[in-house]
């Protein structure tokens, strides 16, 4: 048994796993490449959490902008029903006059007469 385990070894020994030189590029080239997508698998998976940790800080920047929004909506609501008539006069604001702007009718009426002259007959009843 143990000449058979010796020449065993003796055997393995001399025989190369790999005994030519395109067997040794091929299997330079797969861990290589291994080794190349295990990089760009950790930089795309450190940029995620970089994303991730960076839209948490968003939402809450998002959330201090809404409390303050809010805040200054309560503020504009109470100053504005202090607001009345007197005090705008007393703050220089004056009151308008509305002026529409009017345009006469184009064209003719059924009878002939234009839009502008055209007279209502008066009801019978």
């Amino acid at each position: 048994m143990r000449q058979i385990n010796s020449k065993l070894n003796i055997y393995m020994k001399s025989v190369s796993i790999i005994n030519n030189n395109i067997e040794k590029i091929i299997l330079n080239f797969i861990i290589w490449s291994f080794g190349l997508l295990a990089l760009v698998y950790i930089l795309l998976l450190g940029n995620m959490v970089k994303n991730i940790i960076e839209r948490q800080g968003f939402e809450a920047q998002a959330r201090s902008f809404s409390n303050e929004v809010r805040n200054l909506e309560v503020t504009y609501l109470s100053m504005s029903n202090n607001v009345d008539l007197v005090s705008a006069y007393s703050m220089g604001f004056k009151e308008t006059k509305a002026t529409f702007a009017t345009r006469k009718a184009l064209g003719l009426n059924i009878s002939g007469e234009p839009f502008g002259s055209v007279k209502i007959a008066q009801n019978d009843l």
